[in-house]
């Protein structure tokens, strides 16, 4: 239960959510309607892959929908092979390529497709997604594909003038980056903002608000076959939630959630984070060596992202392959109602 020391006014439920499962289609991931009066901002496809020697290769591409407001993200392609200390942006790869600020849309045979447009100056793209698989293909520079991981989620937070609905999906992916075999995760999400918003960038209920402290979504499949897959937030007031599910169906979700994290001095990254369930469940992350997206910083994203693996304490599971994209904010603080400040 809930108690209120302040009161807010009509329409702001002071940063409670609303998580649950959402069962993923080609159709409805084409589909451009409103939902809670919040206007569709674009797709989001991002993701992490690992090749044989360890290396991680980060991407993301923005699918702006029409009439939407773009944030400066268009498209994005990291790794650690360039200085095998950070995932760095790369940016001679990212160069020659099509940016395509509103992409070329269809939906075939339940599958939802984006490319560049006709003619478009640059290397050619192309990403197709429906409720079994996804595809992705940047020409010359990587090719992969691969199955929906259990079933999607979704959240949504109301606020008296702006909201944010927000809706994922993640596929277990392989192919050729760079010429390499990697195997990872992409994930596909989506936002609906207020008209005129922009995830990370303006009318943002949260970022804008310095509201969260931390922020992941992750996958983990182990050697043995099993697998954990989650999203969660932390933040003040009453913000936050939790989804998780495993390779048995299960899907758990819950909005009551507590989370710390830990900087290392004189950074925007973090050491160590952890979380706790209402059951008393915790789950604690494991930084990646080189996973910090030390780039970002000072950039937009406005916040550290970071590469790892999130696990339940005492997991003793041997992993094959994960993703944990994800970010914290010192400048917002280290836990619920905790404040932080700038270095």
């Amino acid at each position: 239960m809930r108690y209120f020391k302040n009161v807010p006014p009509r329409g702001d439920f002071a940063y409670q959510c609303l998580v649950g499962p959402q069962k993923v289609s080609g159709a409805k991931l084409a589909d451009l309607r409103d939902h809670f009066g919040l206007k569709l901002t674009k797709h989001m496809p991002f993701g992490s892959m690992r090749d044989e020697e360890g290396h991680i290769y980060s991407l993301a591409r923005a699918l702006n929908a029409p009439n939407s407001t773009p944030n400066p993200t268009k498209f994005m392609y990291l790794n650690t092979r360039l200085d095998n200390k950070n995932i760095r942006i790369d940016t001679a790869k990212m160069e020659g390529r099509a940016t395509t600020m509103f992409p070329k849309r269809w939906l075939q045979d339940d599958t939802a497709h984006w490319s560049n447009l006709d003619g478009e100056e640059g290397a050619g793209w192309q990403i197709s997604a429906s409720g079994e698989r996804l595809n992705w293909r940047e020409d010359g520079l990587l090719e992969i594909s691969g199955k929906l991981l259990g079933e999607g989620f979704q959240w949504y937070l109301p606020g008296e003038d702006w909201g944010t609905f927000y809706v994922s999906q993640v596929y277990d992916v392989a192919g050729e980056c760079e010429g390499r075999k990697v195997k990872g995760f992409i994930a596909l999400d989506q936002a609906w903002m207020a008209e005129g918003g922009a995830i990370h960038y303006q009318k943002d209920l949260v970022v804008n608000n310095k509201m969260h402290v931390l922020w992941w979504t992750f996958a983990t499949i182990y050697k043995d076959g099993t697998w954990d897959l989650g999203s969660f937030m932390v933040g003040h007031d009453n913000l936050g939630y939790a989804i998780f599910q495993n390779e048995k169906g299960e899907i758990r979700c819950t909005t009551n959630i507590e989370g710390e994290v830990r900087h290392k001095d004189g950074s925007y990254f973090a050491e160590s984070a952890c979380v706790e369930l209402e059951n008393g469940e915790k789950w604690e992350f494991l930084p990646d060596a080189r996973g910090e997206m030390i780039d970002f910083v000072g950039g937009f994203p406005i916040t550290a992202q970071q590469e790892g693996r999130w696990r339940r304490v005492g997991d003793t599971r041997e992993p094959d392959r994960w993703i944990a994209w994800g970010e914290s904010d010192r400048r917002n603080g280290s836990a619920r109602n905790v404040r932080g400040s700038d270095l």
